[in-house]
């Protein structure tokens, strides 16, 4: 029995230099604020406040993005699929509720505007984390899922495996 199991998580470098620009701008302004006792911007000391709760917001935003990972495993039952922490349990797509299934290259901004779990507002929709490749399932009913992989070769060798042998 042969299994294809991946796990994705976002880490990539532009990532982290947007956090950690964020996370500078942040200290800096804190920076001028508490230490030199200048005002951030527009801002009076009547919004420092509102200023603290914003700076708090972001502060416990950045971190989510690494909650966030797509973990995918291909076996002789179906296509599994889970991107935590939005699907709480593994989806299931058996093989016999795919009319087609197959490897291929996409552009992830002009097809499904970026990355993440995406719909594009009809029968398709996408579940990506980076790259450009992806594990299109096309459904008895027609609704296409896009399943983001870093293991083209892996995939096309399982899904040839178990895809062909079911629907023959």
């Amino acid at each position: 029995m042969r299994v294809f199991q991946e796990t994705q998580r976002f880490t990539q470098w532009w990532l982290q230099l947007i956090n950690l620009t964020i996370v500078g701008l942040l200290f800096y302004g804190f920076y001028k604020w508490f230490y030199l006792g200048e005002s951030m911007g527009n801002i009076t000391a009547d919004d420092s406040d509102n200023q603290i709760i914003f700076t708090l917001i972001i502060v416990l935003c950045l971190p989510l993005i690494y909650m966030f990972k797509l973990k995918t495993t291909i076996d002789e039952v179906g296509i599994h699929y889970q991107f935590t922490p939005i699907n709480l349990s593994k989806k299931t797509i058996r093989w016999s509720e795919l009319k087609n299934c197959y490897v291929r290259t996409y552009n992830p901004l002009k097809e499904f505007g970026g990355w993440g779990y995406r719909n594009s507002f009809g029968k398709s929709s996408a579940i990506n984390v980076k790259g450009n490749i992806g594990i299109q399932l096309i459904l008895m009913d027609g609704k296409k899922l896009l399943i983001g992989t870093q293991k083209e070769n892996d995939a096309k060798i399982i899904i040839e495996r178990y895809f062909k042998t079911n629907n023959e």
